[in-house]
Parts: C-alpha cells; structure tokens; sequence
C-alpha cells in the first residue's frame, strides 16, 4: 500500500492525503489529526468565491444535494503554499463505491446528479464532472461529496461532463436493465466508467429503438469511434482538416439534454427475481418459534454490545440490520445477492430509515484496493472498521461453500471487529445437508465443538445461546486482548 503522504506541519500535527484525492487541481482531501478537510487551491479561488457569494453550496446543502460542511481557518491547511480556503465537510460513516452498489442505488445517484447539474445551470454554474465516485449516501441519500465539482458556467459551453456521466450512470445501468444486474461489477474494472462502445455491443439490438440509450449510448459510441479515427488521421498529418472546433451549446439545448438524460435513466428498471437468496427471508429452514427466539437473542446480544457501527455480513434483506439500526446502530449491510440487497435497499427508502446502507459485496471476496498504486479506491476493509460484525446464517457457506477452515473464518472476524455476534449452524441442519448434497464431506472438523476450538486462541465467549427450537447456536464474541 502507497505511504500516506505528509505534508509540512508542525511535531505536534500529522497530515495525511487522501490517495483517492489526486487528480483535480482544484484542491484535495486530507485529515489533520483526524479531523477530515479539504483544501481549496488558488487556482479555483475565482470559482470558489462566486459559488460562496452566490449562496448556492449553501442552497444545495440544504436540499440534501450536497454534504454539509463549515470553512474553517486557512491555518489548517495541508499546503499553505496554494491554499485559498479550507472546509471540513460532515464525514461519511462508510465510503462506498458504484461497483457495490444495488440497482436502485446507483439508479437514485444518477438522478441526484441529474438534479444538481440541473439546479447549477439554474445559478450560473456546471458540474465539471459527472463522476459515480463523487457520490456516497449520508442518511440513505446519495449526495455530492466533491464541493470542488462546479466552475462557473461559460456562454455556449456544452456540459462538459455528458460522457463522463454517461459511462459512469447510464451505460452500467442499461446493462443491468436489459442484460444481467451482475453487470454493474464491470465499474470494478473499469473505474473511468464503461467504454461507450464496450455498452453498445453488448446491449441487445432492440435498445436502438429506444430514443434515450439510441441517442446517449449508441450514437455517443458512434460519434467517439468517428472522432477517434479523425484524431489518429490529424496525429498523421493526412487530414489536417479533422480537428474539430469547440462545439457550441446554447442553454436551452443544455437544459434539453439534461431533460433527456433524465428521461433515459428514469425508465431503467430492474426487478428482482431468479437470484438465489431473495426470498430467502421466507423460506428459511426453522420454525416461527426459532425464528422468533433467534430475534430475541440477537437483539439481547446486540444491546449487550459496545461501540455504534455494525456491519451485517451476508445480510439479505435485512431482517437484523433492521434489528440493529432500531437500537441506534450505523449499519452497513453486505450480501452478495444483488436482489436481496435491492430488496433491502427498497425498504429502508420507503420506511425512510437514515441508518442502514445496503450494500452488493461478497465477503469472501472484498472489494480490493483498485486505481493508482491500489489506493485510489480503497479495499473494503481499508476504508472502516466496525465495532460488531453480525454474522448469521454465514459460517456454513464460507465453511463448506467456500471451503474456507474455521480457524481462518475465527481470524478474519477478528481483524474485522472487536466483537462479533456469530451463527453456528451444524450438520443435520437442511441447509448445512444441501450445501453437503452435492459434494464430499471432507469437512470432518466443522463441528460444534470444533468451532469452539476455532474461535478460542483469539476471542473469548461472552455468550453460548443454542437456538430454541433449532439445533444451531448462538454466539456473541469478544476479542481477546494482545498478549
């Protein structure tokens, strides 16, 4: 992993920059002795003192556009040598990323993005850049992150971020529409967003008749592929004539693209159905009675527990993440079904609960560090730590499924989380047989009491709860302490 990169302070401060944060010029984030911050640099001082005079960060904030943030004294600055102002926006609880992130939620960060270009034009002002990455939810909403995203508006000037909006929204979002929902882990790879081209050959034929994604996918992709070639006859020098001029854009047309854009992601749907756990919820392989007692448990072992921030590993549609956040906990919920967290992700939007972040990410395989030197998007498990992992109705998969040992399961929690509320589900259990049905048992240490071994070098037992009317076991786990 890249070395933080410390700025000149005094002894007493520690600078570290944002890796992710290198690219604008604008200015950057950093943390000075934890407190987050981001520096505003010289050459956006124009920028930045029309959008504060003009009042419209302070409008979008409070539409729930924009994080919130205060202007603190330019002594805090990481490089006083540039600095022109410095603010310390609201900290996420969870940086995520659009790789990870249901339908519906990538869904509602295009739109939100669609809104604020939409309310920048109204002020005079452009989003210069459209990027997904740009967006993280606070209090389950997408809101923009980058204060730095917005120029001054110039006269006739298309909106310079359409491709970039279209790669990073409107491609994967057709693909996961009319092809396969699994398509959105392709923003893992392509971190610039989609190739335009790319998303016109693997959508069907019939998208061509739909005026949005003909217009804003298939014709975008035709255009560059022409424009490409002219620029490689330029670098030539056999046709001198294929530079272009710096197209023209009045406002009308600008608003009108906007409209369009707007229409094109609005009629993207996707609903969940045919993937595997979705409606696991309802056929789970216990009784009322011990579904009932496994509620009750897990809410006295949750209550017993220390610290504000949960994450529910291998959530589905969030029964105890709800559990969680009704005792105040920040939940972020991972399931690797990307229908069952959609499911979960509608929910929470239509009970208006603030504190769960559903997430689409398999746990035995996390989203690792991507971008320059590996850190400009960091892994999952570089960008928080919990105070509680739940994981319930888990082990037997990464055990048998995945055929990951218990002790390596034990060790992995515990660099995860002080504490954990674990599941044990044995052999004889249905779901344990028909992970077994198929394959050899070559798993003769998964046992209770094998997990009890694989859980004691590095965790101590608060609690042993066998599961009324089930013949799994319930435990809540306390890290022991070094030494």
């Amino acid at each position: 992993m890249m070395a933080p990169v410390l700025a000149e302070s005094s002894p007493s401060d520690t600078i570290i920059r944002d890796p992710g944060s290198y690219r604008d010029p604008s200015g950057f984030v950093y943390r000075r002795d934890g407190q987050l911050l981001r520096q505003v640099n010289t050459s956006f001082a124009a920028d930045w003192d029309a959008l504060v005079a003009s009042g419209f960060l302070t409008e979008l904030v409070e539409r729930g556009f924009l994080v919130p943030f205060r202007t603190v004294d330019t002594a805090l600055a990481a490089d006083p040598s540039r600095v022109h102002a410095v603010i310390a926006p609201e900290p996420i609880d969870l940086i995520s990323y659009p790789y990870e992130w249901t339908f519906g939620e990538l869904h509602d960060a295009a739109l939100r993005t669609l809104d604020i270009q939409q309310a920048a034009q109204a002020a005079g002002f452009t989003l210069k850049d459209a990027s997904a990455f740009n967006i993280q939810f606070l209090r389950g909403k997408p809101v923009l992150i980058d204060t730095l995203s917005f120029e001054v508006a110039k006269p006739g000037a298309p909106w310079i971020a359409y491709r970039q909006f279209c790669q990073h929204f409107l491609a994967p979002l057709a693909l996961m529409a009319y092809r396969d929902v699994r398509c959105g882990i392709l923003l893992r790879d392509y971190i610039d967003g989609l190739p335009l081209d790319l998303t016109s050959r693997l959508l069907p034929a019939r998208t061509r008749l739909r005026f949005g994604l003909a217009t804003h996918l298939h014709l975008h992709a035709k255009a560059e592929r022409r424009f490409d070639h002219q620029r490689d006859l330029s670098r030539d020098g056999t046709a001198a004539s294929a530079r272009r001029a710096a197209p023209k854009m009045s406002d009308v047309r600008r608003t009108a693209l906007i409209a369009s854009l707007r229409s094109a992601v609005a009629k993207l749907h996707w609903e969940p159905g045919g993937t595997e756990w979705a409606d696991y919820a309802g056929r789970t392989s216990y009784a009322e009675s011990a579904a009932a007692a496994k509620e009750r448990v897990v809410g006295g072992m949750l209550g017993a527990s220390s610290g504000a921030r949960v994450w529910d590993l291998g959530a589905n549609t969030g029964q105890f993440s709800r559990l969680a956040a009704d005792l105040g906990k920040q939940v972020t919920a991972f399931d690797l079904d990307p229908g069952a967290a959609e499911l979960h992700y509608r929910a929470i939007k239509r009970a208006g609960i603030e504190n769960i972040l559903p997430l689409v990410a398999d746990v035995a395989n996390p989203s690792p560090g991507l971008g320059w030197a590996g850190t400009e998007r960091r892994s999952l498990l570089d960008r928080a730590n919990p105070d509680v992992i739940l994981a319930l109705a888990l082990v037997h998969h990464l055990a048998i499924g995945r055929n990951v040992p218990l002790a390596a399961i034990a060790d992995w929690f515990g660099q995860l989380a002080p504490e954990a509320i674990v599941e044990f589900v044995p052999k004889g259990d249905p779901m344990v047989d028909f992970l077994l049905s198929s394959r050899e048992d070559v798993f003769p240490d998964y046992t209770l009491a094998g997990f009890r071994a694989a859980v004691a070098p590095s965790w101590e037992t608060v609690t042993e709860a066998p599961l009324e009317g089930s013949s799994r076991v319930l435990f809540h786990l306390r890290r022991r302490a070094p030494g």
